[in-house]
């Protein structure tokens, strides 16, 4: 089984998605995945940290530490070496890294187009999670105790859009709309984890129903 989530910023879409990753005992994958796609294709982290969930670009080889000789990763993987690598060529890879997880085990996926890459399986879930401004911009505040709600409802615009362009690009999809999920569920109405307890019971009914 697969779980993908999207999510706005601090609409509690990570922790609930590693609340489910527990429950079900899956293997649980965000921002980590940049590290495994680095190692598996011998870029830099930094390389993928600076296109992480951003739209196209170029990004300078004289950046990327590429440690590949000939277009082979360290690891063998056979990326072709472009001196001018895009942020596309990139989502590439880290599109393989996510199948190839895919197949290893149970697993679920934060964000990164993963309910679009993975979209030819049969066993995924995919959840989009959204709240409340006020509520978003308040969980915002308690991780920047040192914020104005102006501030903080700034960088909840910010991002709203830098994932949506990212998302809307790769997918040709809607990013937020419920034609692009399954479910689309407002955590503002339930609080975080009453909602994740509400999800446990939606997504064994899924794999029972399944069996």
């Amino acid at each position: 089984m697969i779980i993908n989530i999207g999510r706005q910023l601090a609409s509690g879409g990570k922790t609930i998605g590693a609340i489910l990753a527990k429950h079900f005992g899956m293997a649980y994958y965000d921002k980590d995945l940049l590290q495994i796609a680095a190692q598996q294709s011998g870029l830099t982290s930094e390389t993928f940290e600076r296109a992480d969930e951003q739209p196209n670009q170029t990004v300078l080889s004289s950046f990327m530490g590429f440690t590949g000789i000939g277009g082979f990763s360290a690891l063998g993987l056979n990326y072709n070496y472009n001196p001018g690598l895009t942020n596309q060529e990139l989502f590439r890879i880290q599109s393989d890294v996510i199948r190839n997880l895919a197949e290893q085990q149970s697993s679920v996926f934060v964000g990164r187009c993963a309910d679009y890459i993975l979209r030819s399986r049969t066993d995924c879930i995919n959840i989009f999670f959204y709240a409340n401004t006020q509520d978003r911009i308040d969980r915002v505040r308690r991780h920047n105790q040192d914020m104005s709600e102006q501030q903080a409802n700034k960088i909840i615009e910010e991002s709203d859009k830098i994932r949506s362009q990212y998302y809307n690009f790769y997918t040709n999809k809607q990013w937020g709309y419920s034609a692009s999920y399954d479910l689309c569920i407002n955590t503002s109405i339930l609080g975080v984890e009453p909602t994740a307890d509400f999800l446990t019971t939606y997504i064994q009914t899924i794999i029972d129903h399944r069996k």
